[in-house]
């Protein structure tokens, strides 16, 4: 494989002239940039890892955590757009991906931390996990780069990419009540940040026009359970008063609601309406931690399906 040296050779420059132009720096010409740069494809130059993390100390190389309850990994509905836009994302700056799974056999004397310096990883973000596990607080309150999803940090120098729960939940809401519907149930999904924002979203909105929520119209239950939206699902249509619209705590829970709603020979949305909450970031490695960083809000966005239908008592 061709080398720096070999590349100035031919092109009959100094060593360090090779190299500010394959790094773009601007204390050369663009031609002779360009000329250098041409040379090096044409000898097949492709510069050594090893020795850039040395020179640079970094290896580019930025970690994954990811874990959910379910065990779905890449196939989550909702968080596989998530890594996969993070991934190309950082592709694009120049970073390799590594994913951090510590439960795996030959790793089960690593911890999180002790996984990401192994590897010497130059920062991590942290998904759909147990943000209360002693390994993730170790990693996040180390001088790792860190970015969470969906959880705050507010005492440390993490930052955070969240989804605006409060209001996407609100204008869903809105949206369900303006179309005539007093009694709306919510599965909504096991205890975390992000479920208690939409919960009290649900439960002030449902204030502010005077709707009842009945204890038995929400219920706690866990992301992404096509069982568990069936049982439940069955149980609310068969109160004596049964809602007229069920919020699932996703669309993938949803489906397994609708399922049984048509197995108890309903129709959607002309007996019941359904809607479901999730239709479907880099970090700080290139700037010095130990900055203030407020947490990045991403809007959410109402789709309006053909499940929801005006209603009338």
């Amino acid at each position: 494989m061709a080398s720096i040296k070999d590349i100035a050779k031919l092109c009959g420059v100094s060593v360090a002239t090779v190299s500010k132009a394959l790094n773009d720096k601007a204390d050369i010409s663009e031609d002779t940039k360009q000329h250098i740069k041409q040379v090096a494809k044409q000898m097949g130059y492709v510069p050594q890892y090893y020795a850039r993390a040395i020179r640079t100390n970094k290896s580019y190389n930025i970690g994954v955590l990811f874990m959910d309850d379910a065990n779905c990994g890449l196939t989550h509905d909702y968080f596989s757009s998530i890594l996969n836009s993070f991934k190309v994302t950082a592709e694009a700056k120049g970073y390799d991906i590594t994913f951090i799974n510590s439960n795996q056999p030959h790793d089960k004397h690593k911890t999180y931390l002790e996984h990401c310096r192994y590897r010497g990883l130059d920062g991590v973000m942290i998904a759909c996990i147990d943000f209360d596990n002693q390994d993730v607080e170790a990693l996040i309150n180390s001088d790792i780069p860190v970015v969470t999803v969906d959880r705050t940090y507010p005492d440390t120098n993490t930052m955070s990419v969240l989804s605006d729960n409060a209001s996407g939940m609100k204008e869903l809401v809105e949206y369900i009540i303006s179309q005539g519907h007093k009694r709306i149930a919510y599965l909504s999904g096991e205890t975390s940040a992000v479920t208690s924002e939409r919960v009290t979203s649900y439960q002030n909105v449902m204030l502010e026009h005077g709707l009842d929520i009945p204890p038995e119209y929400h219920i706690s239950t866990e992301y992404r359970n096509l069982t568990a939206a069936r049982q439940y699902t069955r149980q609310l249509l068969s109160l004596p008063t049964p809602p007229s619209c069920i919020i699932y705590q996703d669309d993938y829970s949803a489906v397994g609601g609708m399922e049984t709603i048509r197995d108890m020979g309903l129709s959607i949305p002309e007996d019941v309406s359904v809607a479901g909450y999730d239709d479907k970031l880099i970090s700080l490695i290139e700037h010095k931690r130990g900055c203030s960083y407020k947490p990045v809000i991403v809007d959410s966005c109402l789709e309006k399906g053909e499940s929801v239908k005006p209603y009338t008592e």
